[in-house]
């Protein structure tokens, strides 16, 4: 198949994929679209947002159109790592001999979700760094590889304060995409309503499959990235740095820390997805700056004085974009 047929193919995948989500969820196109995308660029996704917003149905219904297994990890203070990732019971035979047999957990499975990720303690959330980062899950020293594709879509809600354990910065850096939900509009809101509290009930079809999502993965790696593009996106991730020559005045008042270098993987892979939706063989600086915030806003960690301005690490990135340039010079 040649390029232009395969980058048409893709697309048309995407853009069905899609439309068939959005026939569930109302709204959020911005989300969906963020979604989709992490899958494809082979990366993870952080969902932050107040309850009710349908998070939870966003990620039944991605499974459902594209025929996966689905899985869900409600988080709560008393979950154990074995309960995620499963552990070796004692079963006995018909002759009566026993041994221990793999059972495994729930993170085996296509697309998983960790429901209010926040509320297990630390101990359990690492349980889900080696399955997010390496693809396999260590147990009892035996290492077990995770069926492709794997796609870990989490959930925080940013005001349940009580009983919840901040992730730290390390998992967090797992995370490709951090997207933030909103509420719904009056428009929106009136037709979820309308969805949910009305005898038809809207079925999911399978319009894709696991064989051509790995497919669109090969060929978003294939998208070229021009010195000059890269270039300007390592800017943007240096800049981030406080003690970086390009950072600007923002970020050296009120960062403590920038972003790690999976920030540059990050506008790398998901910036070649933009560009063959946009029906392109190589990224452009728009598309660098299109993922630049759910890239790089959870890897940018605020000093006191940020945090006692109420600076947003969005407005960080933002002013970063502004001064940054598209050619040798900075503007401070």
């Amino acid at each position: 198949m040649q390029i232009e047929e395969r980058i048409g193919k893709f697309r048309q995948d995407f853009n069905t994929l899609k439309a068939e989500i959005s026939r569930m969820i109302v709204g959020q196109e911005e989300i969906v679209e963020g979604v989709i995308v992490c899958l494809l660029a082979d990366g993870h996704a952080l969902l932050e947002g107040v309850p009710g917003l349908g998070k939870t149905l966003l990620v039944r219904t991605l499974a459902q159109a594209m025929d996966l297994k689905f899985s869900r990890i409600q988080f709560t203070p008393d979950l154990m790592p074995a309960d995620i990732v499963g552990t070796n019971i004692l079963i006995e035979d018909d002759s009566g001999r026993r041994c221990f047999q793999f059972q495994p957990g729930p993170v085996f499975a296509n697309i998983i979700l960790a429901d209010e990720i926040n509320r297990a303690t630390p101990k359990t959330q690492s349980a889900m760094l080696e399955a997010m980062q390496e693809h396999s899950v260590t147990v009892a020293g035996d290492i077990r590889k995770l069926q492709e594709p794997f796609l870990v879509l989490a959930t925080q809600n940013p005001i349940e304060m009580e009983g919840t354990y901040p992730l730290p910065e390390a998992q967090l850096d797992r995370f490709l995409f951090k997207l933030m939900v909103s509420f719904p509009t009056l428009d929106e809101l009136g037709t979820i309503l309308d969805r949910t509290t009305k005898s038809e009930q809207v079925e999911i079809n399978k319009v894709t499959n696991p064989e051509t999502v790995l497919e669109m993965r090969r060929l978003a790696r294939e998208v070229e990235l021009a010195p000059h593009i890269k270039e300007f996106a390592l800017k943007v991730v240096l800049a981030t740095h406080p003690d970086s020559e390009y950072a600007t005045d923002m970020v050296k008042r009120f960062v403590r820390y920038g972003s790690s270098p999976r920030g540059a993987q990050a506008l790398a892979l998901t910036s070649k997805v933009n560009a063959l939706l946009d029906d392109r063989r190589n990224v452009g600086f728009d598309d660098i700056k299109k993922v630049a915030k759910p890239a790089l806003r959870h890897r940018i960690i605020l000093n006191f004085e940020g945090e006692a301005e109420g600076i947003s690490t969005d407005a960080i990135v933002a002013d970063i974009l502004e001064k940054v340039t598209q050619g040798d010079e900075i503007v401070v």
